[in-house]
């Protein structure tokens, strides 16, 4: 089942909608915002399915501490980086935040995780490796959630842990120690 099913309310169009009310902090967001925009309006609710494509919206969960000092993340078996987790849309998930959630969820094994907000606080269109297979553009909407526990790895992740975030991994994406500032920024408007 696709995204587009009817069993499956949400679309496309909510999303734009959801996007075009969010007003981010930065003018890159801002404008990444903008590409989203285009991007959900060009190719309609095919953006959300993965089977519809190469590029499409996946949705990730910048998972953090109370403090705000930790965030958790895991090992990506595929990419072979540490990074948030998160995952592709799938055709139950309510909305991009729930899909997040449930990645979430699923990747740490973490049972309370309280979403901060319905709205992304990081847009990144990143390009992917072969080991991906098909996919090779996913245009990822960044949440942001708090958390405690000890997390387990899942079968998509080799490790799940809690990383202080003024002391990332150095086996992270290049742009990741950004993304993570980006998103606190976001938060603390």
């Amino acid at each position: 089942m696709g995204v587009g099913d009817v069993t499956n309310p949400w679309r496309s169009s909510e999303l734009r909608r959801h996007l075009a009310d969010w007003t981010p902090n930065s003018a890159e967001q801002a404008y990444r915002r903008h590409e989203y925009l285009e991007f959900l309006t060009a190719h309609g609710d095919g953006a959300l399915d993965r089977a519809a494509g190469s590029d499409h919206v996946t949705a990730s969960c910048f998972i953090f501490s109370p403090s705000f000092r930790s965030i958790l993340l895991c090992f990506h078996k595929k990419g072979r980086f540490w990074v948030q987790l998160g995952g592709h849309i799938e055709a139950g998930d309510a909305t991009a935040a729930a899909a997040a959630a449930r990645e979430s969820y699923e990747e740490s094994g973490l049972e309370h995780i309280r979403m901060l907000s319905d709205a992304p606080q990081d847009l990144n269109r990143h390009e992917l490796a072969a080991a991906f297979g098909r996919c090779r553009r996913h245009w990822d909407l960044g949440f942001a959630a708090l958390a405690t526990g000890e997390p387990r790895a899942s079968d998509e992740s080799e490790d799940v842990a809690w990383w202080p975030v003024d002391a990332l991994p150095e086996n992270s994406p290049w742009d990741f120690r950004v993304r993570v500032a980006n998103v606190l920024s976001e938060i603390r408007g």
